[in-house]
């Protein structure tokens, strides 16, 4: 006789994932509605029916291993054509904040990042005050005497100092990505065979990301998938300047700061705008219908408050710069510095994890045959 599998329910997993917003999965009495109206789940493995079976059950190591859950991209049809208001898209976004806290490198800064609506002001303030005291103790807390007009921001903050803590910063983010990607690539492959290349199968599924094509599908949210692909390539673009800035400075030996006409000052404000554009689209469609929306919980306010600060600040950078009004743009650029410091390390434990987690589910689906037909 076969073995029968251990049921392990978690109380402490629907504890919290009551405190997050997932409450309402107790209303749940599978009737499949949601399944059924879903256009992204596919008719073999349809979702989110079992996955809310899964959450009143307290399975969180089924949850945490499931594709499913990254499948789902919160269209919330399922949540206004719901007969019970369980809000199926709301506890699947629910679980996938536990599922990134579980997942997490180390685990105790999953912890920290998870539990956002207590330690907020710390994830913030902290990279803030790293900023002041390595300046502070470096004697740079006052501009330089006699700045002229046109100066360029590495008289206020070398470059030594941005490349000496970001570059440290990026290969920790890329550590802690890799392990927790890792984890969850492990146990993907436990729910089921693949077959393929790797390699073969991410490009579609990054293309896929860069499209937004399946938001393309969605009803009631679809007014979503503007924000989220304009916000996307308004962090590629961002990237891409400061990659070109670095080629201008220390090859081309461009001279700082740049023209606004010139082409790398093009892309960066260009770039910018998508940022502006993609989070007031984000921040009106949470003010907005919240059954179609979504719940907001701490775990995404963080995020789309830190993304808003970041665009925010370097705005006001930029137009310090401008006026010539060094003693504001330093304090500006300090706060700026470190609300990028606080995105760029919380990374692998805010929702910014998704396009990590999302990724790898798309291209498990892809080798495990379990795309929608």
């Amino acid at each position: 006789m076969a073995a029968i599998p251990a049921l392990l329910p978690s109380t402490a997993f629907r504890d919290e994932l009551r405190r997050r917003g997932g409450e309402s999965a107790a209303r749940c009495y599978q009737c499949a509605t949601c399944s059924s109206v879903c256009e992204l789940a596919p008719a073999a493995r349809p979702f989110p029916r079992k996955q809310m079976l899964l959450a009143q059950w307290g399975m969180a190591d089924q949850l945490a291993a499931d594709p499913a859950v990254w499948l789902c991209h919160q269209c919330n049809d399922c949540t206004v054509r719901c007969p019970r208001d369980a809000r199926p898209g709301d506890v699947l976004g629910a679980v996938r904040s536990l599922a990134i806290e579980k997942l997490a490198f180390p685990g105790f800064l999953g912890r920290l990042v998870g539990a956002a609506r207590l330690t907020w002001p710390l994830l913030l303030a902290l990279p803030v005050l790293f900023w002041v005291a390595l300046l502070g103790l470096a004697g740079r807390l006052t501009p330089p005497a006699g700045l002229e007009a046109g100066w360029a921001y590495d008289a206020l903050v070398p470059h030594s100092f941005i490349y000496g803590v970001f570059f440290p910063v990026a290969g920790w983010v890329i550590l802690a990505s890799w392990v927790a990607g890792r984890r969850f690539w492990t146990a993907l492959g436990a729910s089921g065979p693949r077959s393929g290349s790797f390699l073969a199968n991410l490009m579609p599924a990054l293309v896929e990301v860069a499209t937004h094509k399946r938001f393309g599908s969605c009803g009631a949210a679809r007014p979503r998938k503007l924000g989220h692909l304009t916000l996307l390539w308004g962090f590629v673009g961002a990237a891409v300047t400061s990659g070109l800035l670095i080629v201008g400075m220390y090859i081309q030996h461009l001279p700082m700061p740049l023209a606004l006409d010139h082409p790398y000052k093009i892309l960066g404000n260009v770039s910018a705008g998508l940022l502006i554009v993609g989070a007031a689209i984000l921040v009106g469609n949470r003010l907005g219908d919240r059954k179609a929306a979504g719940a907001s919980s701490a775990f995404d306010t963080f995020f789309l408050s830190v993304v808003v600060l970041v665009i925010a600040t370097g705005m006001v950078v930029e137009l310090a710069r401008l006026a010539h009004a060094p003693a504001f743009a330093l304090s500006s650029y300090i706060l700026h510095l470190g609300f990028v410091m606080s995105l760029f390390l919380t990374f692998p434990y805010s929702k910014f994890a998704h396009m990590l987690y999302r990724t790898l589910a798309m291209v498990h689906a892809r080798m495990a045959g379990l795309e929608k037909k």
